[in-house]
């Protein structure tokens, strides 16, 4: 059942770190996979992709998702590649050159900005597929939202760190939560499903201190994930075992959140 055979499966944000494992194992699943980002990395991976996968029907196509003229050459090329699309995964992390300052270096600009590139990239995208999605009478949406759409954070855990869990992401991935209840209330009558998917931290060489006082508030391992204990997840909800879920907020955090 867990088997993506056929299925064609629009994934954003194809070029980064968990972009990049979802891309692969939709391939390894048997899923045709469009993978898009702003990054044209993108064909080098999917040069790769088919090369240890060794099946042709992976494709990268270069999209900026605050774009509706780029959003719709997406579609048109997945449709007619494909025939239909299946699935869609938001999975982009948009943000401008100011992202990740504190909270009081934060200008009421670059809030918009940051909120208006990633929470709205994934309403335009997502309605714009939808529309697919409606005329096909089935589909399936995963947004990529976090633990930090419903829990707060922790800000102990970055002391003497140059990082900080900037204000933008904790707007934007709560409203992606709720998002996902409205669209999937709205789009059920058309037999598609929305869920989303809220990771803990996954470790990206993040400092040492960091890594160490985040991984102790972590149940399972003590440790922080990788790439291989999101992807799981993401491949039950793309499958037919998942079926009979939709509007559900999905938590793969090893219980950081309890």
């Amino acid at each position: 059942m867990l088997n993506l055979k056929n299925k064609t499966v629009i994934i954003t944000g194809g070029a980064g770190l968990l972009g990049r494992a979802f891309s692969k194992a939709c391939a390894e699943c048997g899923a045709n996979v469009v993978v898009t980002d702003i990054d044209e990395r993108g064909n080098k991976l999917v040069e790769q992709i088919k090369k240890e996968t060794k099946t042709s029907t992976v494709i990268f196509q270069k999209c900026d998702i605050t774009d509706i003229m780029g959003i719709r050459d997406l579609i048109d090329m997945a449709s007619k590649k494909f025939k239909r699309v299946d699935a869609l995964v938001n999975n982009a992390y948009p943000r401008n050159k100011n992202y990740g300052r504190k909270f009081e270096d934060v200008t009421y600009v670059d809030f918009c900005e940051n909120v208006n590139m990633h929470l709205g990239g994934y309403f335009l995208l997502t309605q714009q597929v939808a529309k697919v999605m409606m005329k096909q009478n089935y589909g399936n949406i995963i947004n990529m939202a976090s633990i930090y759409g419903f829990s707060a954070p922790r800000f102990e855990i970055y002391e003497r760190t140059d990082m900080t869990m900037p204000i933008e992401y904790a707007a934007i991935k709560g409203a992606i939560i709720n998002l996902t209840k409205y669209l999937a209330s709205y789009l059920g009558r058309y037999n598609i499903r929305v869920n989303a998917i809220s990771p803990g931290g996954v470790f990206n060489n993040q400092p040492e201190s960091f890594v160490k006082k985040y991984s102790e508030k972590v149940v399972l391992g003590k440790s922080m994930a990788n790439t291989d204990k999101v992807v799981g997840t993401l491949i039950f909800l793309l499958s037919d075992a998942s079926k009979y879920i939709t509007g559900q907020n999905i938590v793969v955090d090893g219980g950081w959140s309890l």
